[in-house]
């Protein structure tokens, strides 16, 4: 079963937290040319990977949601907002609910998961970056990252040895996000606000800090550095989706501030 849609989660996951809604599209359409691939010979190791971090997403999910003892109407919304965006099928949201449900459990081996998938994406930064995301996305919706939320996300963020700054960056960035996705459906474009927000930069920082912070982010998503890493070839084009909302966001900052060059 997993051979059947772990490549559309994984693609969906990548569109998703990058593109936003026409990514996730993007990202499904590519995961699923992913999963037509592990079906052939070879495709084993991908096809494991991909059900691995598709459990462990939902499953970690499940026990932040946790966090403070119940599991609220809004923190159940917020991940079924998840599924709903990755436009996961019926048979993929109810193995998604089941992995949710699981790591609700006293049992759920909650640092043994964590370590499991740290080991998976040795070499795939960009996933381990992802894969928290979607957990601070999740936990923003369900409760406002409110504590003790909070300090569960930041455990996993250090387990997953992204830094106190990096944590903060992250956060502002996906609440920029959110305003930034209203403000869209009225106005369609990318804003200012928007273009910050893809930079991972302030509004307030300096020329030469928007200037080197464009640089890192067109580095972090180069198509090749990212196969390098172990992204697969079906998702490339993704890489290069994303190299080119990261180009507009430079042209856009560049533009307000008289920036040359």
């Amino acid at each position: 079963m997993a051979t059947q849609w772990t490549g559309k989660i994984i693609g969906g996951l990548l569109g998703l937290f990058t593109l936003g809604p026409f990514g996730a599209a993007l990202g499904a359409v590519l995961g699923h040319q992913y999963d037509q691939g592990t079906e052939r010979p070879g495709g084993d190791a991908g096809a494991s990977f991909g059900a691995h971090f598709f459990t462990a997403t939902f499953e970690v999910m499940g026990h932040i949601a946790k966090a403070d003892g119940r599991v609220s109407e809004r923190e159940i919304a917020a991940a079924r907002a998840v599924m709903a965006a990755l436009r996961l099928d019926e048979p993929s949201v109810q193995a998604a609910i089941a992995c949710f449900r699981r790591g609700k459990q006293p049992e759920f081996d909650y640092a043994g998961r964590l370590q499991a998938i740290r080991r998976a994406c040795v070499g795939r930064p960009d996933l381990l970056r992802i894969f928290f995301e979607i957990q601070m996305r999740a936990a923003l919706d369900g409760t406002d990252l409110a504590p003790p939320t909070r300090g569960h996300v930041q455990r996993l963020a250090q387990v997953l040895g992204i830094s106190a700054f990096e944590f903060a960056h992250i956060e502002a960035a996906l609440r920029s996000g959110h305003a930034a996705g209203a403000r869209q459906a009225a106005a369609p474009g990318l804003t200012l606000d928007q273009a910050y927000a893809v930079l991972e930069v302030a509004e307030g920082a300096s020329d030469a800090e928007v200037t080197k912070a464009y640089r890192r982010q067109l580095s972090r998503h180069h198509p090749d550095k990212l196969k390098a890493n172990g992204l697969p070839d079906t998702m490339i084009e993704h890489a290069k989706e994303r190299t080119q909302q990261i180009i507009v966001a430079w042209d856009r900052v560049r533009e307000a501030r008289g920036i040359r060059g």
